[in-house]
């Protein structure tokens, strides 16, 4: 087949996404199909590229990728970390993107034979609507994560949040502005649900998620989760009795508002005042990265808020724990959501801190892979960390982990579900 891919992410950057494509486009390759990929210029986490990626790669560039796909780079916006500024960039990337493939495509012999575009950039989503009607192509919407709820976050479509509808105290201007803001994200929901009905199928990564989508209406929807390659992700030892007096519980990835972590932060530093000897290392980027460092210093907290790391050192931060966090916030779609990091957790066998609820609590007991907790529960948490500290044979490595992953999410596993998906779009 030709496939062509859109997506907003991809490598050489670092990333969920990044990883996702890059293992599946290898797999797509080896046994023989043509992959071209649509992405802007590297520019991720830090909204603009390094000043290598700037001399390797330039607008409009078409490249050779790492796997042998083929890479037509796209114009970017610097952005910020805030929402307006990244979706300002999505939206650009999108743009330019539609117009240069217009071009290269222009002759019917050599356009794809299927398009697939991924979330979470929502703009581009709407370029492979574009495209797929102007050509006559069959379009797979893959929503990666549980968009556009994660969103919005409005509820049934139509409605307002409370808050906006009985808020007599407000500012005429004030209540203006939020009538306009949830309007807005009632028409972001009701587009994007359009766009998902129009799409030949749907890929999403969770069943919970999938389920949701049939109830709007969707008819083809299939999952293919996340996933991760278990030959690359070394499974950890036990630590040696005695090794270390303290527990050490790690955090590492993405540090925004989706991941809840001043829980973790408060519930550490009601340990170290009870005397509960904890240690806490969070890792990674994000815009809440210098609140929580703030917080933790504000608090006295045994924790230390840390800049992310190379892919050569994650090794080493696993090594140190003993239970690896996994957090999401109290926010209903997040029930439908994986964290695509817990994939990886599970390969290392370490114990799993999990603050989760619906699909993904249900994955690490499934996987026999640790404890879970309710998402921003300080109360559990406190109380978990207490009971690991003083049995730390709860900590041990275990090899329920790997087995889920070899039976559910290995990536030969899910490049395969995922070929029988496009194959049978191409041949309907």
């Amino acid at each position: 087949m030709r496939i062509l891919l859109l997506s907003h992410y991809y490598a050489p950057e670092f990333g969920a996404p990044q990883r996702r494509w890059s293992a599946l486009v290898e797999r797509f390759l080896a046994v023989g199909h043509q992959v071209t990929v649509a992405t802007p210029v590297p520019h991720y986490p830090g909204g603009r590229p390094t000043r290598q990626q700037r001399r390797d790669h330039r607008v409009g560039a078409v490249e050779r990728g790492a796997q042998g796909e083929t890479v037509l780079r796209t114009a970017y916006l610097p952005h910020r970390a805030d929402i307006g500024t990244r979706t300002a960039d999505h939206a650009v990337a999108a743009a330019d993107s539609l117009r240069r493939l217009l071009h290269r495509f222009g002759r019917r012999e050599h356009r794809p034979e299927v398009i697939v575009a991924t979330a979470p950039a929502i703009p581009t989503l709407l370029v492979g609507r574009v495209l797929s009607m102007l050509w006559d192509v069959p379009l797979v919407v893959e929503m990666r994560d549980a968009w556009p709820d994660l969103v919005t976050h409005v509820g049934p479509v139509g409605a307002l949040p409370a808050e906006v509808a009985h808020a007599p105290r407000r500012s005429t201007v004030r209540r203006g502005l939020d009538w306009g803001v949830a309007l807005a994200k009632e028409r972001v929901h009701r587009e994007v649900t359009g766009w998902q009905r129009s799409a030949r199928a749907v890929v999403t990564t969770t069943e919970l998620f999938a389920d949701v989508l049939h109830e709007r209406g969707i008819v083809d929807v299939q999952v293919v989760r996340n996933g991760t390659d278990l030959a690359a992700v070394p499974r950890q030892r036990d630590h040696t009795p005695g090794d270390h007096a303290e527990l050490r519980c790690l955090y590492l990835g993405n540090m925004g508002r989706s991941q809840g972590l001043d829980t973790v932060v408060r519930a550490a530093a009601r340990l170290r005042a009870e005397g509960v000897p904890v240690q806490v290392r969070i890792v990674g980027h994000g815009v809440e990265a210098p609140v929580l460092a703030a917080l933790a210093h504000e608090l006295g907290a045994p924790v230390e808020v840390l800049p992310r790391v190379p892919h050569s050192e994650v090794d080493a931060l696993y090594a140190w724990a003993d239970s690896v966090i996994v957090s999401l916030r109290d926010w209903a779609p997040f029930a439908w959501t994986v964290p695509s990091k817990l994939y990886e957790v599970l390969a290392t066998g370490r114990h799993i801190t999990a603050l989760l609820a619906g699909e993904a609590a249900g994955v690490v007991r499934a996987a026999g892979a640790g404890d879970v907790v309710p998402p921003q529960d300080e109360e559990a948490l406190v109380a978990l960390w207490r009971e690991l500290a003083a049995d730390r044979s709860r900590t041990a490595v275990r090899d329920g982990g790997r087995r889920w992953i070899a039976e559910n999410a290995d990536d030969d596993v899910l490049a395969a579900r995922y070929l029988e998906i496009l194959e049978g779009v191409v041949r309907r």
